[in-house]
């Protein structure tokens, strides 16, 4: 794949925005519900022993370690002890997830793209105020490889976000990728200046503790439109296939 090259116009420090795109619910998800247990249960079985209570828990909204941490609790394993193996479990995690996708093919797809996510990500990339970036629970390596087997790659080369290994606790992500962005383009820009995109309440909570703006959208498989409103995100879309109206929330924002 080429990689697109980006040609910005100059944009004040004050009038750029950051947009943390989540990856499952929001721009992909998997075609069959569940799958994340295919690679992970074998994953924590080959390090730990066992997946703990993993697959009687709903893990929308959870960084990876935070479902790790808490399905293996109660077998006396901490959140440290987790912490302590994250290279051998992302190791481990990236050999069973790429033996799962590479049973996938055009026909039988392990991820599918939801509507109007690449033509959002194409659109905000030829706008000089806008830069994506991702804030997501996936571990780092995972993440890129779901993009990549969708097709999005691409639109993520340029800023490092913030990933499921760099806390347990997504609400620490957004001033995670903000420090890097920041950084990256030698700016200070303003927790506002940064607009969280996600499906579920986490997305919205980590936005709201971080001071930055959020953007939900009802395309997760649990949370609905009212659950997410009762979490009050600045805006709230049905989906992304309206790109005049995401353009227009984010122009809002």
């Amino acid at each position: 794949m080429t990689r697109h090259t980006e040609k910005r116009s100059t944009v004040a420090p004050e009038d750029l925005r950051v947009l943390l795109w989540d990856i499952d619910g929001t721009l992909l998800r998997s075609v069959r519900p569940g799958a994340f247990k295919d690679y992970v249960v074998p994953a924590l079985e080959s390090i730990f022993g066992t997946a703990g209570r993993i697959h009687e828990m709903r893990v929308s909204g959870m960084t990876d370690l935070q479902i790790m941490g808490e399905a293996l609790r109660e077998h006396g394993i901490s959140d440290e002890h987790v912490r302590e193996r994250v290279e051998e479990i992302r190791t481990r995690f990236m050999i069973e997830m790429e033996r799962v996708a590479a049973t996938a093919s055009a026909d039988s797809p392990l991820f599918r793209l939801l509507p109007g996510a690449r033509e959002i990500l194409e659109r905000v990339r030829e706008r000089p105020r806008y830069r994506s970036t991702l804030l997501t629970g996936n571990l780092e390596p995972a993440a890129h490889l779901k993009l990549r087997l969708v097709g999005l790659s691409d639109f993520f080369q340029q800023l490092r976000g913030a990933f499921g290994d760099d806390s347990h606790d997504r609400r620490d992500l957004p001033a995670i990728a903000a420090a890097r962005v920041n950084a990256r383009l030698g700016q200070t820009l303003r927790p506002a200046q940064f607009i969280v995109i996600g499906d579920t309440p986490n997305d919205i909570a980590c936005a709201k503790h971080f001071g930055a703006r959020s953007v939900a959208v009802c395309t997760g498989r649990f949370d609905s439109h009212a659950t997410l409103a009762a979490h009050n995100p600045d805006a709230l879309l049905p989906d992304l296939s309206d790109t005049e109206l995401v353009l227009e929330t984010f122009d809002a924002l």
